[in-house]
């Protein structure tokens, strides 16, 4: 056993005891959360490690490492969600690639995605809602969400899930709830407009127990599975 097999061996477990025990200190039915493992910048080995534990929902954010990921990691049953900015110049292949999308956050986007998904099954969608206002984040602003989640839903090819956010930092527990909090109430406003949506991705390492406090059905965490991240080279 390698040093990376060992280290995931003994974080996963820990990880989703964590979700666990958050699911029933705030009374969430058990395993109503996922797990989705954020394996950017990480060695194959260590998706292999996590698979090999039966995590099957793994993270990615950067089109070219992704799909180099996807090719060796060929012979396994993962599920690829696709969780970082996407430009238009790599819809293509998030479209033909991936199962999940969790940033989708334009009509014009998700209008090429649907035209390039072919004849697989619907691609699965979040919208980024940019919760916390921040200049620096991508995301649809809360007030024009209705519309852009009305045409998304619309769109033959996508399959409109739900809502995902990355609130700004906080430290405290009830600074960390109320992000999430907001974002779990614009999904209920979905959801009595008649869109049948069922998701939350929201919360990562540092929040996730907030995260699932306020109603997160996925959380994306990877530093606490698979440790820190190799610097971009």
């Amino acid at each position: 056993m390698n040093e990376t097999t060992a280290s995931v061996n003994e974080a996963l477990p820990r990880v989703l005891q964590r979700i666990r025990d958050a699911e029933r200190r705030y009374e969430r039915p058990l395993n109503s959360v996922q797990l989705l493992a954020v394996s950017k910048q990480q060695p194959v080995s260590a998706i292999r490690a996590a698979y090999a534990l039966g995590q099957r929902r793994f993270g990615e954010n950067y089109v070219q490492e992704a799909l180099d990921k996807l090719t060796r990691l060929a012979d396994l049953d993962c599920e690829w969600h696709f969780i970082g900015p996407l430009q238009s110049n790599k819809s293509r292949q998030v479209a033909q690639h991936f199962a999940w999308l969790h940033t989708l956050d334009r009509l014009k986007l998700a209008q090429r995605l649907s035209d390039q998904r072919g004849d697989q099954p619907p691609l699965n969608v979040c919208l980024q809602v940019n919760i916390s206002a921040e200049s620096t984040k991508a995301g649809v602003a809360p007030e024009a969400l209705p519309e852009l989640a009305h045409a998304v839903h619309g769109l033959p090819n996508l399959r409109l899930r739900g809502l995902m956010a990355l609130p700004a930092p906080a430290a405290q527990m009830q600074a960390q709830r109320k992000p999430f909090a907001a974002l779990r109430a614009l999904l209920l406003d979905l959801q009595q407009a008649g869109l049948p949506c069922d998701t939350l991705s929201m919360g990562m390492t540092a929040d996730l127990e907030a995260a699932i406090a306020e109603g997160a059905t996925i959380v994306r965490v990877g530093t606490a599975v698979f440790g820190a991240r190799a610097p971009k080279g």
